[in-house]
């Protein structure tokens, strides 16, 4: 018997003991970090001399590079690896930690930032007893796809979803980059819908495709064998021996499986594509070529890689792990966003601590979890880095040999480790999904509908949107099943919440509504106001410029009257530099720390819209130092969020920890 399928960690009415993972900043002989150097280092503009194709040429500057940081630090064991973009690189030493590494580094005058190459994992549920296994002949669920159903009864948290498609079913033209372990192509309900991608994963041993980066965006199985394990302890320590996962089939379906053809299960994208990007492979995959995967979705270069040419608009990553927002983490994440990009990412699984990275990095739109009553999923993180909060999946009853009531349905393969051809599964009531890697790909896709109602909205405004349009969060219906009270969710700690009634400081704006947000997409004569801040990243005595100029309205309309208020001062801003009714205010911080500003927008038939924001002014350093970039701006705005522990999922098809949540 083939045990369950399950990214599961604890339902609220149970919570059977969790088992964490550590994080993995490299092999325990090999320090690893992520270098990024200045604009006017003459290292980062050595050219490389001779004939030799794009690949050679990168590999050829990051070993160059290492060997002149090498020699000017007199670290003789420096070495080049993969390439972030034409200033960042990977650069590994032996003899040496990767904290130790990253200082040295860091006190170099060309390097700009320095950070530690930390593993990421799929987070995935911890194992439960109480989830049983069984295949019957009928396995469910026996609420179909009950999330994407409109709200009825005790079920609060579905999407409603078939609203939104009254408005569209998607674009084609709309395209989701889905970051995790790659995707089975051959599956019945991805055929047609899947662009080629890349795998972006560049230590072969961990990919287990037998190369590095590839343009081969297919899933060979991130399983673990004790083989592969005794073969490599470095690479592999701390690694469970495990089954194969198909995350990232399952994430992918969830954004864009076919639709209406009369077999397997629907997606919430519909007609939108998703572009695969393989940065996941046997136990997890490093921040490198994940942040290299970011800018290549985003259609920003990568050395060494061919350039995309089909940019996505929304990235989806159901994965994380514990730890800082890094300072190259933002740094992509900041480019990124500009280049028109949202990145959506799941809050993590586990039982209600801190949102880790990326989810809790600036710029990111952070999924949390909830069950079908609408409250917070046992399993779920929380956290003020928290967006907004979708369906999850849950279980309810307890019974031994009883079917999952509300799993969450994704396209699978038969496959234990290497996968099986053409093979189209689902998991279903028995061989259950959950998790808040499921939530994540919910959101994205919604997002990706709006984005085909609307194509001119930017990331910001879809975040506005979703969290505008979100439905509140219910106060009564949660049952323990124990007669137990249901709490209120608290901010996050080093206690274990499980479930309990949202609030918008720990579950963020609301319950995602498809629908709503849809409509308020395509409404088209609906204004969404805007704000830019000019620096991004200002510092004390420095004039701030906010403009709200790349503010929409509807056809044949203009803005008549901007109107730019102060809502927290935070001790820093006293009020604006001249005018406070133009497209733009200027405003002048005495010191370090954050102050928040209001723009309402009204156009010429009196139609108005809101936009607020928080700003962040500090010293920023040159480089940051080890501690996966404790001295960068996320630690600077507060968002050193923590714990996305690395789960152990269910044994089984999935059976490993996972980067989805």
């Amino acid at each position: 018997m083939r045990p369950l399928l399950t990214l599961l960690a604890a339902f609220a009415i149970g919570f059977a003991g969790v088992l964490s993972m550590p994080v993995f900043a490299a092999a325990s002989d090999e320090a690893r970090v992520i270098v990024t150097f200045k604009a006017d280092s003459p290292t980062a503009r050595r050219q490389v001399q001779g004939s030799m194709s794009r690949a050679e040429s990168a590999a050829q500057r990051s070993t160059e590079r290492a060997g002149v940081l090498g020699a000017r630090t007199g670290l003789a064991t420096l070495r080049g690896g993969a390439n972030v973009s034409d200033r960042t690189q990977v650069v590994l030493a032996s003899g040496i930690s990767s904290e130790q590494l990253a200082a040295r580094l860091a006190a170099d005058p060309e390097v700009e930032s320095v950070s530690i190459d930390v593993r990421r994992h799929r987070v995935s549920a911890p194992r439960d007893p109480l989830y049983a296994a069984g295949q019957p002949a009928t396995p469910g669920p026996v609420v179909g796809q009950w999330y994407l159903h409109a709200p009825a009864g005790e079920v609060k948290s579905s999407i409603g979803a078939e609203a939104a498609w009254a408005i569209t079913k998607g674009k084609s033209s709309v395209i989701v980059a889905v970051l995790d372990t790659g995707v089975r192509f051959d599956h019945a309900d991805l055929k047609g819908k899947l662009l080629p991608g890349y795998d972006m994963i560049s230590d072969p041993v961990i990919a287990g495709d037998g190369n590095g980066r590839d343009a081969d965006a297919s899933d060979p199985g991130d399983y673990l064998s004790a083989a592969e394990k005794a073969a490599h302890p470095s690479t592999f320590d701390g690694c469970d021996v495990e089954d194969s996962s198909w995350h990232g089939t399952q994430t992918a379906s969830l954004v864009g499986a076919a639709t209406d053809n009369g077999i397997g299960m629907a997606s919430i994208g519909r007609n939108v594509r998703v572009l695969p990007l393989r940065v996941l492979g046997k136990c997890g995959g490093y921040d490198s070529d994940i942040q290299a995967a970011m800018r290549w979705a985003a259609g920003l270069d990568v050395p060494g890689v061919p350039s995309n040419p089909t940019p996505a608009a929304i990235i989806s990553m159901s994965l994380g792990s514990d730890g800082a927002c890094s300072s190259a983490y933002v740094d992509v994440i900041e480019k990124v966003t500009a280049a028109g990009t949202l990145v959506v990412a799941a809050a993590g699984n586990s039982a209600g601590r801190a949102v880790g990275t990326p989810a809790s990095c600036p710029g990111v739109l952070a999924v949390g979890g909830l069950r079908h009553a609408g409250t917070k999923v046992g399993y779920s993180d929380l956290g003020p880095q928290v967006a907004i909060s979708a369906p999850a999946g849950n279980c309810v009853n307890i019974d031994p040999g009883s079917p999952c009531l509300y799993p969450i349905v994704t396209a699978l393969n038969a496959g234990t480790t290497t996968p099986v051809a053409n093979s189209s599964i689902y998991s279903d009531a028995w061989d259950f999904s959950a998790g808040t890697s499921f939530a994540a790909p919910l959101v994205a896709g919604t997002a990706a509908l709006m984005l085909s109602a609307r194509p001119e909205l930017q990331p910001a405004d879809l975040r506005r949107l979703l969290q505008s349009s979100a439905r509140p969060f219910p106060r009564t219906g949660g049952d323990n099943g124990d007669g137990s009270v249901v709490p209120v969710c608290q901010p996050p700690s080093d206690t274990d919440q499980l479930q309990c009634y949202c609030t918008t400081s720990t579950c963020g704006a609301g319950m995602l509504d498809a629908g709503a947000a849809v409509k308020a997409a395509a409404t088209p004569d609906a204004v969404i106001a805007r704000i830019v801040v000019v620096p991004s990243q200002p510092r004390p005595e420095q004039t701030i410029v906010l403009s709200a100029a790349s503010s929409l309205v509807g056809p044949g309309r203009e803005v008549a009257s901007w109107r730019w208020e102060i809502t927290d001062d935070g001790g820093i801003v006293q009020h604006f530099v001249g005018a406070a009714n133009k497209a733009t205010a200027e405003v002048v911080a005495s010191d370090t720390g954050r102050f928040s500003v209001r723009v309402t927008v009204t156009d010429d038939l009196g139609t108005s819209s809101v936009a607020n924001d928080t700003i962040a002014v500090a010293w920023l350093a040159s480089s940051g130092g080890g501690g996966g970039g404790a001295a960068g701006p996320a630690w600077l705005v507060g968002l050193l969020a923590s714990v996305i522990a690395v789960w152990r999922a269910e044994r089984g098809r999935t059976g490993r920890q996972t980067l989805a949540c």
